[in-house]
């Protein structure tokens, strides 16, 4: 009789690493041109109607779009599992509340830049070679430039408070999505964020709206939400299971200079070679990671 063969697992490869490593940054890519083109053509319709009004109705939109195709498990939930989907979906809530307020009031390239400080200390926790800390240094040199304009420093008190706010919702939610990609199958984990996030807005979104909610913005905002959170937070949550957090901390230094270019191409908001500049580090450093990390 012949014995049952035993499958040895394929050893993970050098190539093997570094193959995956450029499929998440593609998808890193994807995500922030979903984000910053988003939030370019979101403008509109925020000034028409309110920013806490339109954020929540894209999260509400968001959540019920992923609940349909994905109809996550709700009763079979440890509270482990409960405590991380909801601690994600405060995260979002924040980062996202934030920042749609801090671009009603500041360029959206200087919101990016200052948005990323958050994934900047999450990917210097993660450095361990001195050598490594070539690719943040660099990356917020670029960002330091982006956040200059013919004027010197653009930035109002409140937009850059808001801004921070992003960015340490932009922190937390780098960490609880790697955490919350473990934990679940598929999109379960983060479709339940969402309705939590969708949950922790909508005092905002009532109080801004009064409950009157014009139908084309609930229908502008359906559109909107595919743009930001959908199609984002899917291709970050794929990303992040492929990829440490602090790798995807460095490459989403490319975000700023996407937002400046979103914003330069939808929203005629001007660039100088300064910020061109900085456009370039930021960019490079984000290569660094993937050629040299």
């Amino acid at each position: 009789m012949q014995e049952n063969a035993t499958v040895l697992p394929q050893p993970v490869t050098r190539g093997t690493q570094r193959s995956t490593l450029w499929w998440a940054a593609l998808l890193c890519v994807l995500s922030m041109v979903f984000v910053q083109f988003g939030a370019a053509l979101s403008t509109p319709t925020m000034d028409t109607y309110g920013t806490f009004s339109t954020t929540w109705l894209r999260l509400c939109w968001a959540a019920a779009i992923l609940a349909l195709l994905v109809r996550p498990r709700l009763h079979r939930y440890s509270l482990s599992r409960w405590l991380a989907a909801a601690s994600l979906g405060l995260a979002m809530a924040l980062m996202t509340t934030c920042f749609f307020a801090a671009i009603q009031r500041l360029p959206l390239g200087l919101v990016i830049a200052i948005e990323f400080l958050g994934p900047l200390l999450v990917a210097s926790l993660g450095v361990r070679q001195w050598r490594a800390l070539i690719w943040p240094l660099l990356a917020v040199t670029g960002v330091l430039l982006l956040a200059r304009g013919e004027g010197g420093w653009i930035g109002e008190p409140l937009g850059v408070l808001l801004a921070f706010g992003a960015a340490a919702g932009w922190a937390a939610y780098i960490l609880l999505m790697k955490k919350v990609g473990r934990l679940f199958q598929g999109f379960e984990g983060l479709s339940v964020s969402l309705l939590a996030a969708a949950l922790i807005v909508t005092p905002l979104g009532l109080w801004q709206s009064g409950g009157h909610l014009p139908l084309l913005q609930v229908a502008s905002c359906a559109g909107l939400a595919l743009f930001v959170p959908l199609l984002p937070y899917g291709l970050e949550m794929v990303a992040l299971r492929r990829m440490p957090a602090a790798s995807f901390g460095i490459l989403m230094s490319a975000e700023p200079a996407v937002g400046a270019l979103a914003g330069y191409l939808v929203l005629s908001q001007p660039m100088i070679p300064m910020q061109f500049a900085g456009t370039a580090l930021v960019v490079s450093a984000s290569l660094g990671v993937l050629v040299l990390p």
